[in-house]
């Protein structure tokens, strides 16, 4: 699987006009000990410029929640976005009549990786991340965490979809691959586009959405 890393992201003064087949994805880094509020700030500061960048509107619209907590913002034109954010990262990502899901997490010590993999993930990939060498198995898991996370917030479903209902490719090297499952109401395997992401060190995500195939434009912007 393509993995877009930091070298990607090149560094704007303004972003780029959003195309009709194109994807933005915008990475936010704070300092190191910037509080979690101070980043919800921030995140949400860089997600109004954005929105009144791409909409042409000096007032950012109005965010709504979806039934599952997806935010959207029903006056942007088709303007589609989400994002995450991990520690001081955030992650944005845009495109034009495109429902899309980002996530991002930091590699972080956990001590229960194969039994949250036991509870949430399908039988078959529990059993590939307890088959690794332990030291291997925390990037797998939060490749395939953030994989599937990035492609239920495409489909507006969230957690309450259910992790075990699609299925990553695990290889012999211990690295998520493609798609290989998805329950039917999600439509084909084949209709997913998921990239792999790594915007920083320390860093993994994924980016999903259902339809074609499309450009996806990286950048950070100066302050």
């Amino acid at each position: 699987m393509q993995e877009l890393t930091a070298d990607a992201f090149v560094r704007l003064d303004q972003p780029p006009p959003l195309g009709e087949d194109d994807i933005h994805l915008c990475r936010l880094a704070l300092a190191e000990t910037a509080a979690p509020r101070d980043v919800a700030t921030a995140a949400r500061a860089m997600l109004d410029r954005l929105l009144r960048h791409y909409t042409g509107s000096p007032v950012a619209p109005e965010i709504l929640r979806g039934p599952h907590g997806k935010p959207h913002a029903p006056s942007a034109g088709g303007i589609e976005f989400n994002l995450s954010h991990s520690g001081p990262y955030v992650l944005l990502a845009f495109a034009r009549g495109q429902a899309l899901g980002v996530d991002v997490e930091r590699r972080r010590r956990r001590l229960s990786l194969l039994a949250l993999a036991r509870r949430f993930f399908a039988a078959e990939e529990a059993e590939a991340l307890a088959a690794l060498p332990e030291p291997d198995r925390p990037a797998c898991f939060l490749q395939l965490w953030t994989r599937k996370e990035a492609v239920l917030k495409a489909l507006g479903e969230g957690l309450n979809f259910g992790l075990h209902r699609l299925t990553f490719a695990i290889d012999a090297t211990g690295s998520a691959g493609a798609l290989q499952r998805i329950a039917q109401e999600a439509g084909p395997v084949a209709d997913w586009q998921v990239r792999a992401l790594a915007p920083a060190a320390g860093l993994v995500g994924a980016l999903a959405w259902r339809g074609a195939e499309r450009g996806v434009c990286a950048f950070e912007l100066a302050a």
